[in-house]
């Protein structure tokens, strides 16, 4: 009885951490080279409070791809956006963790022969933004070349969320 005990405990707990990996990284065609691969943050220097430098690296399975950090988050989301600009790669979406707020701004990045920038200015959300499940980027469906960008903005006492189509290649 105790073996089985200790065989299910050991079962469980590796369930857990595989559901926990998995939310962690994305997979996609980073590089465009036709191979899968994947994306995965780790968190330096950052207490549950948020106190410390707070760096999030993105990570890549293919170590020919270049991490990059975002500051100043505990953490966050990674997103593939799929090809936003035509490149023939896949770009990424990063939405950081902090302690206070629901201002939060939304980062998209495509791979460079540099390295990783930015495909647009950061997008600025607020939880409601994500509670009225408006994600920030998409494509725009009538205009080749642009991407449709859903942002947050404190008006007339009030937040506002609204759409534009922004041109990227």
């Amino acid at each position: 009885m105790k073996k089985l005990i200790i065989t299910i405990v050991t079962l469980c707990c590796s369930f857990c951490m595989a559901q926990e990996g998995r939310e962690m990284k994305i997979q996609g065609d980073f590089d465009g080279n036709g191979a899968k691969e994947y994306a995965y943050i780790k968190v330096t220097d950052c207490t549950d409070e948020c106190i410390g430098g707070c760096d999030t690296t993105v990570y890549f399975s293919d170590k020919n791809i270049k991490p990059f950090i975002t500051s100043l988050a505990n953490g966050g989301s990674l997103y593939n956006l799929g090809d936003l600009n035509n490149d023939g790669k896949d770009d990424i979406g990063f939405y950081p963790y902090w302690c206070t707020s629901c201002w939060h701004s939304f980062y998209t990045y495509t791979l460079s022969k540099t390295g990783w920038k930015p495909l647009v200015s950061p997008i600025s959300t607020h939880c409601s933004q994500w509670e009225e499940d408006k994600f920030p980027i998409k494509k725009d469906p009538e205009k080749k070349g642009n991407v449709m960008i859903t942002t947050s903005e404190w008006k007339d006492d009030d937040i506002r969320i609204s759409s534009k189509s922004v041109k990227v290649n």
